[in-house]
């Protein structure tokens, strides 16, 4: 049986191939060649809370992304089978193109984290920035799966999934200021473009907040999986690594006047640690999470164009309120503790170095001390080069930095900076 959620404007390709003669759906071969490229493999290597390498049980962006698919399809199928859902056999949303955005959603993110990525986007602040959800945008349009650096051809549907931001780098320039987040390049304008079949915005979505906010159902879907482990499965992680104990959230709860009681969020989350039961305490959160999901109908631009604009997903208060307070809890107690920003600071300085070191020799052209050492690969090199102005060939420099993972970031740096590490029989 058919799906008639999807037409051919969803299922489309950039480059206009057809997917004929293939026994998979447009979906399942987008979902295919994300799982397969070396750039999602590499997610297994980079930090999600919690430096990627110390501990084999902390989460990863691989982990994490499997997990986020996982919540993804579940909220699909819920929403397919819930009392009075306007979905059917016949018509619903596609768990595998779930499944192929949510597995894509961070592959853009760089080394060491959001501390990464906001180095990089200072460091890219004279050539247009630097956003994981616009990288992610690049990978997929431009430089993963082909061999020619020319992207994976993704369907309409799965390209408009990942696209969390819909406003340009330099629409959110005030006052000379560059954006901190929350942006795709301006070179991307034409994908964007492509992606809402050339219709433009309506003059009420203005660039920022209120145009990020229009998503198709899918995006919507793929945000609220991603919301939920985040702020779930990444309380478990804290909870492990001795970050996030009770006294500290008791302390935590009563400085910012919150009730932590019996029936509480809080409370169930404490009793939760001292019985030593909080992976069945995030499991059934998750569930409830889920469940918290339901259809509204919607009418906009593209309502007319495509079923994905035909509804919105609407979440229970009560759940997304919860949801807010454990984000809160992870990033005033965990994210914002010494430690952490101590091993951020480290990143930071690392790939602040390794940039003014590229930069000036593969961007600017310069030699290092008289010399024109090599000191990237010769494919990467010659690709960097043949581009045509400083923008071009930092955003390319940018791509080298932002693939690394954690470890050959480090590993890199040391080689580059320390005396005592690295010999020639390196790989």
């Amino acid at each position: 049986m058919g799906n008639e959620f999807y037409g051919h404007f969803d299922t489309e390709r950039i480059s206009g191939r057809s997917d004929a003669g293939d026994f998979r759906s447009p979906f399942q071969i987008d979902r295919d060649r994300v799982l397969h490229t070396p750039t999602f493999r590499r997610l297994q290597n980079k930090t999600q809370v919690f430096w990627s390498g110390e501990y084999d049980f902390y989460r990863t962006r691989l982990t994490h992304s499997l997990e986020v698919a996982q919540i993804g399809k579940s909220i699909s199928a819920w929403l397919r089978h819930m009392d009075d859902s306007p979905l059917s056999d016949s018509f619903h949303i596609d768990t595998d193109l779930i499944e192929a955005i949510c597995l894509s959603h961070d592959l853009g993110h760089p080394p060491f984290g959001h501390a990464g990525e906001r180095t990089l986007n200072h460091l890219m602040a004279k050539h247009g920035g630097f956003e994981g959800n616009a990288q992610t945008l690049r990978l997929l349009t431009e430089r993963i799966f082909s061999a020619k650096h020319t992207g994976m051809d993704p369907s309409r549907a799965f390209l408009d999934g990942i696209l969390k931001y819909k406003t340009l780098w330099s629409e959110l320039v005030s006052d000379g200021s560059p954006p901190k987040n929350h942006f795709i390049y301006d070179a991307q304008h034409s994908f964007l473009d492509w992606a809402l079949g050339g219709n433009d915005f309506p003059a009420e979505l203005t660039p920022g907040k209120s145009r990020d906010a229009f998503k198709s159902i899918e995006c919507q879907i793929m945000d609220w999986a991603d919301d939920t482990a985040y702020s779930l499965n990444d309380l478990s992680d804290s909870v492990r690594a001795g970050f996030l104990h009770i006294e500290k959230i008791e302390t935590w709860a009563a400085q910012n006047e919150i009730d932590y009681g019996e029936g509480t969020s809080l409370g169930e989350l404490v009793h939760a640690i001292r019985k030593k039961r909080v992976d069945p305490f995030i499991g059934k959160r998750i569930g409830k999470y889920i469940r918290s999901t339901s259809l509204e109908q919607d009418s906009n631009f593209l309502s007319g164009v495509s079923n994905r604009y035909k509804y919105r997903l609407a979440i229970d208060p009560d759940i997304s309120a919860e949801s807010e307070l454990f984000k809160k809890l992870a990033y005033d107690v965990v994210f914002l503790s010494p430690q952490l920003k101590q091993l951020e600071h480290k990143g930071s300085r690392m790939l602040r170095q390794l940039w003014q070191l590229l930069e000036t020799r593969y961007v600017r052209g310069e030699k290092i001390d008289g010399q024109d050492f090599q000191l990237l690969p010769a494919e990467t090199v010659a690709e960097i080069e043949s581009a045509t102005d400083a923008t071009s060939r930092a955003r390319l420099v940018c791509d080298y930095l932002a693939g690394m993972t954690d470890g050959y970031a480090a590993r890199t740096y040391k080689r580059l900076f320390s005396p005592d590490f690295g010999s020639i029989n390196d790989l």
